[in-house]
């Protein structure tokens, strides 16, 4: 990371930004590894540069970010956008050391924890994170990107940086005026029509994903289980990714697959996994799903 003297250096909310010609560095930034973060799955606008950093698009803005040694680099932003997009973004409120203390109960976390013990939980946008997570079903990392990009570049809104083109994710108005033929064109096959239906419903006012934060946890999930397209294992991503709800445990085939290697020793269900989860992790189950992830993707556990 190349040293900077900035315009303005401020202390904000425990740490200390340095901010001017259009980037801000944070310092005393603990627990943050872009790899961990933007690899882990829970986001598809992000991609890895040759120089270790990652460039993406969130917030309808684009970004650089960059991490070495407790300082955190932000290109192509300002510390007042840092103060109110990108501090919540990146949770940086949140103590994870409490977060990785609360959920290594036993060796299997700990081990995962230390493996992947630079990820923090985006506070993505929930329109944004219920699509991408319609698209992610039967579906493939690359291929949710590309699909979730072409979306992005067909309907949103073009954004410039350092003279390159890119495309913030549209609303649910641009996509609810579109059809499943259009749709298509952006691969994302069988889910188009579950893309457009959702658009609809909410555009038309069925639907409101600003009253789930009020609701608790069960019914916040059988309400965006009303979506087309939408089960269980969706509704609780859109949850945890958008920061919305913590104590959800987002659970596929191969998430199940991993629970009864790694935990239950024995073939199980989706529902005794969800009842273990809820009760051994409690509010902070989502983060270990997170960390037991990572850890079992990348090192091939679960895979039959």
């Amino acid at each position: 990371m190349m040293e900077y003297t900035g315009d303005e250096i401020i202390e904000y909310r425990g740490y200390k930004i340095t901010g001017g010609k259009n980037r801000v560095i944070v310092e005393n930034v603990n627990d943050f590894n872009p790899l961990h973060i933007f690899e882990c799955g829970q986001c598809f606008r992000w991609l890895s540069q040759p120089d270790g950093s990652y460039t993406g698009v969130a917030k309808g803005r684009a970004i650089n970010v960059s991490y070495n040694d407790g300082k955190l680099e932000l290109y192509n932003t300002s510390i007042e956008e840092f103060k109110t997009l990108w501090f919540d973004y990146f949770d940086l409120g949140r103590d994870y050391s409490l977060v990785k203390e609360k959920v290594m109960k036993d060796e299997v976390m700990k081990e995962a924890v230390s493996f992947g013990s630079g990820i923090r939980l985006l506070k993505q946008d929930i329109w944004e994170t219920l699509i991408s997570f319609i698209i992610s079903a039967n579906n493939r990392i690359p291929m949710i990107m590309k699909t979730v990009n072409a979306i992005s570049e067909a309907y949103g809104k073009e954004i410039e940086m350092d003279e390159k083109k890119y495309y913030a994710f549209p609303g649910f108005g641009e996509l609810s005026r579109s059809t499943i033929g259009k749709l298509e064109l952006c691969r994302g096959g069988f889910r188009c029509k579950y893309i457009l239906g959702t658009s609809k419903m909410i555009d038309e006012g069925e639907m409101n994903l600003d009253r789930l934060a009020s609701m608790d946890t069960k019914d916040a999930r059988e309400y965006l289980k009303r979506f087309p397209g939408v089960g269980p294992k969706v509704a609780d991503c859109t949850l945890l990714y958008s920061g919305t709800k913590y104590d959800v445990f987002p659970t596929d085939v191969w998430v199940k697959r991993l629970m009864e290697e790694l935990y239950f020793k024995r073939e199980t269900g989706f529902a005794e996994i969800q009842s273990f989860a809820r009760d051994y992790f409690g509010e902070y189950a989502g983060f270990a799903q997170q960390y037991l992830f990572y850890y079992a993707r990348e090192n091939k556990i679960g895979v039959r």
